[in-house]
C-alpha cells in the first residue's frame, strides 16, 4: 500500500510540481486518507489489534471512528501537540511508547503516522494500560482522549454513539465490561506480514522503516 501510493505520489510530484520528501509524504498522506485500500488496512490492523476479542475490536472501532483518522495523518492540536494515524495518537504518548519499544521517537512518530498496524497497537497499549490502571472500562476510554474528568465523561458518551452506530444498539450485548486484569500486550499484531522482505516489527505490530 505504501510503496504504491508512492508510486503513484511521486509520478504526479514530477509531472505537477516536482515537490520533495515533504510534499511527497504529503501526497501520500492525501492519498490515503481517501484510499478504499488503506481503510481495508486500517480495518485489518484492528482486527489484528483485538486478538479475537470482540469487545477490544469494538472498543478499537469505538475510538476509530470517534477519531477520523487516516494514514499519515498528522492533526495539529492548540496546545502545539499533534494527533496522528488512523486512531489519532497523541503526540504527547510518543516518548512513552519510545522507552517501551526503545526506538528513536522519529520513527516512532513516523510509524504511528503511516503504519496503521502499529498505531492500532499503540491504541491498544493506551487503552488497556487504562484498563489496568483503573478498572473501569469508560473510565479507561475516556483517558485514552484526556486526563481531564469532563473530557473524558463527553467523550466516552460520543464512543458510546459511534459504537451503537456501526455495531447497533446490541453493541455491548455480551461484551460487559471485561475485568481489569487485562494486560497491555505490546507483541505484533501482524505476525502473518513478518515474512515479507520490507516489514520489519518493533514493540506494537509491523511496520516500514521510513527509509522503506
Amino acid at each position: 500500500m505504501i510503496l504504491s501510493l508512492l508510486s503513484s505520489s511521486r509520478a504526479k510530484c514530477i509531472l505537477l510540481v516536482g515537490c520533495g520528501a515533504p510534499a511527497l509524504f504529503a501526497a501520500v498522506a492525501a492519498e490515503a486518507r481517501t484510499s478504499a485500500e488503506g481503510e481495508a488496512r486500517i480495518s485489518e490492523c484492528i482486527r489484528q489489534a483485538a486478538e479475537g476479542r470482540p469487545w477490544l475490536e469494538k472498543t478499537l472501532w469505538g475510538l476509530r471512528d470517534q477519531e477520523a483518522g487516516w494514514i499519515g495523518a498528522e492533526v495539529r492540536n492548540t496546545n502545539g501537540s499533534h494527533d496522528l494515524g488512523p486512531l489519532q495518537i497523541n503526540s504527547w504518548w510518543v516518548p512513552k511508547i519510545v522507552a517501551l519499544v526503545g526506538h528513536p521517537a522519529a520513527n516512532v512518530r513516523h510509524w504511528l503516522r503511516f503504519d496503521p498496524c502499529f498505531n492500532a497497537g499503540a491504541a491498544r497499549w493506551i487503552f488497556l494500560t487504562a484498563l489496568r490502571e483503573t478498572g473501569d472500562y469508560w473510565h479507561a476510554v475516556g483517558i485514552y482522549h484526556s486526563p481531564t474528568a469532563w473530557r473524558q465523561r463527553r467523550y466516552a458518551l460520543s464512543v458510546v454513539r459511534h459504537m451503537q452506530r456501526r455495531f447497533g444498539r446490541e453493541a455491548f450485548a455480551g461484551t460487559a465490561a471485561p475485568a481489569p486484569v487485562e494486560k497491555a500486550s505490546v507483541q505484533s499484531t501482524a505476525e502473518s506480514q513478518r515474512a515479507q522482505p520490507v516489514i520489519t516489527t518493533h514493540g506494537f505490530g509491523t511496520v516500514r522503516s521510513p527509509a522503506s
